[in-house]
């Protein structure tokens, strides 16, 4: 993309590691996309545009697809205007591609599809379409049909400018128009002429039924409807970004064909920043749309157009030259460069030195972002990917500059985990700080320092990611044992314990200062708080012995790492309260999900933990305390509970359980399915024949679907012994982790090679019987 528009005179290949947006060392190794990368180019080019029309600007996010790195897809989900969905041609519809696809539904954002490597043996245009309508139930609308000379994928055919793209091997196009198209394929492929205007028709077929303003057109003027007319009827039916359409195109990137109707594809139909809806913001007082906001809070200002910026730092990367650079997408208002914003996530201010545009490997300095801009930050010293940045007048109310945070993507629990032990103080410093910036870029990737056994421990999403992240340790000339990838289990209450008080009676961080506060730990799906409690019957579950008016309470609640605190302070009313309320919970919440870092029965992190901490002023109040006291407290009050409910035998453990997709041909998919079961510890949910379609809700008549022909459906050819008669069958299964670390090398010997796995976290489930015994 960014050859043909201009951005760089170098055509970059991913399988020899030069691209652009791979720039890293394991990324260039092994020819896939590790961590997202943003650009900008425009397009098309000035020399291009026809008179009276701009290009224009395109920020590029280039994301990842192995399941890993799922982390890096979500986070960027929220920035987008418009996706364009890669899918593998000779593979089809994969697991991932499910998953991102999922994911792109819930954010509303319109696609459109691109299947890749149409120059592969193997590879199948039909196939994918049926794909497409049956795996990710959206309709597929065929924009363009392969040209095929034989066996040979040479360009792609435009259905709706009905014009030709063939492209040589240095990567130049030639357009073929109408006529010059007809001429060609009469000389190569007759039965294209027909398939192209099969496929007009369909396409406008089922425009027709989705759009009434093409299908009044249609009822005038038949399928000779002009180009812009279509277009515009596909604009507006993947608007809404259901997904329940998808216009398809067609193309091999390796040989650099089909790209550049891709690209035109984009300014086509998908949205600008102007066109997408207003996105929903937090605040204190719940969720509402951002604009309403921004209009009620100019209102207050008087100021119809009041200076009030929002954005979102979606992306922190170090760069070995600039330092961290914090990646924002502007959506309300002008960033400006020298403007200090308020990092409402941190509840600290922020102030950029360099505001920069990044085109393809250049770096520019530019003076502000306006909405809809993608821009890389240097200077922000505590920005972390999922920040809220705002920018406001000085009279703005609290409310705005305090609480509009933008909604961040949820980090999946980490299911795997190495320990590093450095063997120096001086390499134990390096670590940690290396650590801490790794962990500032990439939040799903978490760690913990064990002082007592003198090493970290660093957690990811699977064997990959982490591999990723040990690989990266290596500029820092670490000197260090590493560990072995293991699985990262988890610790669980299984049953509500009693109230646990503890008092803190001593100096903390040379500040005296007494607190205390009472903490009760309970299974978060035990349901022991149903929405109809009365205040006496809280007051008894509790342990407290005075609850009168809900007037007196001042409650609390947060979740972090698949845990819920709950705090609640109990004081007089009409009484002035001698401490912020906001400090003290938070501080005691901090206590508290520090304390389930580390579980009472292996040290494990503690998961599915509901707490309730009591904070009574008549009973815990002593007077003035430091925040860190309360974090003391609350630390401690939640341990103790822990180590009273170990040992009372009411620690369980949780292992990773993944959701497999496995692959493999027909003559060993019993073999294949007895071992998961029998050996693994896994359960096969269902075999899905890979050459038919799947029901289930939502389901597409595949009749009713047009896919043009591939060129070997209908005569012999070598592609017929390529594809092979072997039956591929997938088992879908639910299958812990720890027998599928080294799943696949076991997996060699029965299917000689020929199986794939697609696997990702499906839940956390109790160990018991044998498997706890062993653990």
């Amino acid at each position: 993309m960014l050859y043909y528009a201009g951005s760089t005179r170098h055509l970059g290949n991913v399988d020899h590691g030069d691209t652009v947006t791979d720039f890293l060392p394991m990324e260039r190794e092994r020819g896939i996309t590790i961590q997202s990368a943003a650009t900008s180019f425009n397009w098309p080019r000035p020399e291009d545009c026809q008179p009276g029309d701009e290009a224009r600007t395109i920020n590029l996010i280039d994301t990842p697809g192995h399941q890993d790195f799922q982390y890096e897809v979500l986070r960027c989900m929220p920035v987008l205007d418009g996706a364009v969905c890669v899918m593998d041609s000779v593979k089809g519809v994969e697991a991932h591609t499910e998953r991102v696809w999922a994911a792109a539904q819930q954010f509303r954002i319109p696609r459109i599809i691109f299947v890749n490597k149409l120059d592969r043996d193997g590879a199948s245009f039909r196939k994918s379409v049926i794909d497409i309508a049956s795996r990710l139930k959206a309709w597929p609308i065929v924009c363009v049909i392969p040209w095929w000379a034989g066996d040979d994928f040479v360009g792609v055919i435009d259905v709706i400018k009905r014009v030709g793209y063939k492209w040589t091997s240095g990567g130049t196009r030639k357009t073929y128009n109408q006529d010059a198209l007809r001429s060609a394929l009469e000389s190569e492929n007759l039965s294209l002429i027909d398939e192209m205007s099969h496929a007009r028709e369909q396409l406008i077929e089922r425009l027709c039924e989705i759009d009434d303003e093409i299908a009044m057109e249609f009822a005038e003027h038949g399928t000779d409807l002009s180009e812009e007319t279509i277009k515009l009827s596909i604009r507006r039916a993947i608007s809404d970004g259901s997904g329940s359409v998808a216009p398809v195109f067609a193309g091999a990137s390796l040989r650099n064909v089909g790209v550049e109707p891709l690209l035109d594809a984009v300014v086509d139909y998908l949205p600008s920043p102007a066109e997408r809806p207003s996105i929903e913001v937090r605040t204190m007082q719940g969720v509402r749309k951002m604009e309403d906001l921004i209009a009620q809070e100019s209102a207050k200002l008087k100021q119809k157009n009041a200076n009030i910026a929002v954005a979102s730092v979606f992306k922190v990367i170090s760069d070995p030259h600039r330092g961290m650079l914090s990646f924002v997408r502007v959506y309300h208002g002008t960033l400006q460069r020298s403007t200090t914003m308020w990092n409402s996530t941190q509840q600290i201010p922020e102030k950029p030195l360099v505001m920069m545009q990044v085109l393809a490997n250049k770096h520019m300095d530019i003076p502000h972002l306006k909405v809809g801009g993608i821009g890389a930050l240097a200077g922000l010293k505590q920005a972390r990917t999922g920040d809220t940045l705002i920018v406001t007048p000085e009279k703005a109310t609290e409310t705005l500059i305090k609480s509009v945070q933008i909604r961040p993507a949820v980090i999946p629990p980490a299911v795997t985990f190495i320990s590093i032990e450095p063997l120096s103080q001086t390499h134990e410093a390096t670590l940690e700080k290396a650590l801490q910036g790794m962990s500032r870029e990439d939040p799903s990737l978490r760690w913990t320092r064990d002082d007592k056994a003198g090493h970290f421990i660093l957690s990811g999403m699977g064997v990959l990611h982490l591999e990723v992240a040990i690989d990266a340790l290596q500029k820092y000339k670490i000197e260090a044992v590493f560990g072995t990838i293991q699985v990262d289990y988890k610790e669980c209450i299984i049953s509500q314990t009693l109230p646990e008080r503890y008092e803190l009676d001593r100096p903390v961080a040379g500040k005296p200062g007494k607190t205390a506060c009472t903490a009760t730990l309970e299974p978060i799906d035990a349901d022991v708080q149903p929405a109809s409690e009365s205040l006496s019957e809280k007051a008894a579950r509790l342990g407290l012995n005075r609850l009168e008016s809900p007037d007196e309470v001042y409650h609390s609640i947060v979740e972090k790492n698949g845990n819920t605190i709950n705090v609640n302070i109990i004081h007089p009313v009409n009484d002035p309260k001698q401490f912020d309320l906001d400090t003290v919970c938070t501080n005691l919440q901090n206590g508290a999900i520090a304390a389930l870092h580390r579980g009472p029965r292996k040290g494990y992190p503690m998961q599915g933990c509901n707490i309730e901490i009591v904070l009574d002023c008549e009973k815990d109040f002593f007077g003035p305390a430091s925040p860190s006291h309360y974090q003391q407290t609350g630390f401690h009050v939640v341990r103790n509970a822990m180590r009273n409910a170990g040992d009372r035998e009411m620690i369980g453990l949780l292992e990773p359980v993944m959701k497999v997709d496995l692959v493999c041909p027909e003559g060993v998919a019993s073999q294949v399915r007895h071992d998961l079961s029998s050996r693994h510890g896994g359960r096969v949910l269902e075999t899905e024949d890979m050459n038919q379609g799947v029901s289930g809700e939502g389901e597409i008549d595949l009749e009713q679907v047009y896919a043009p022909p591939d060129p070997y459906e209908t005569r012999a050819s070598l592609r017929d012994d390529i594809k092979g008669t072997t039956r591929m069958l997938k088992l879908k299964a639910k299958v812990p982790l720890k027998d599928m670390l080294n799943y696949d090398q076991h997996l060699r010997s029965m299917t000689e090679g020929r199986h794939s796995i697609q696997m990702e976290l499906d839940t956390f489930e109790r160990v018991t019987g044998n498997r706890e015994k062993q653990l």
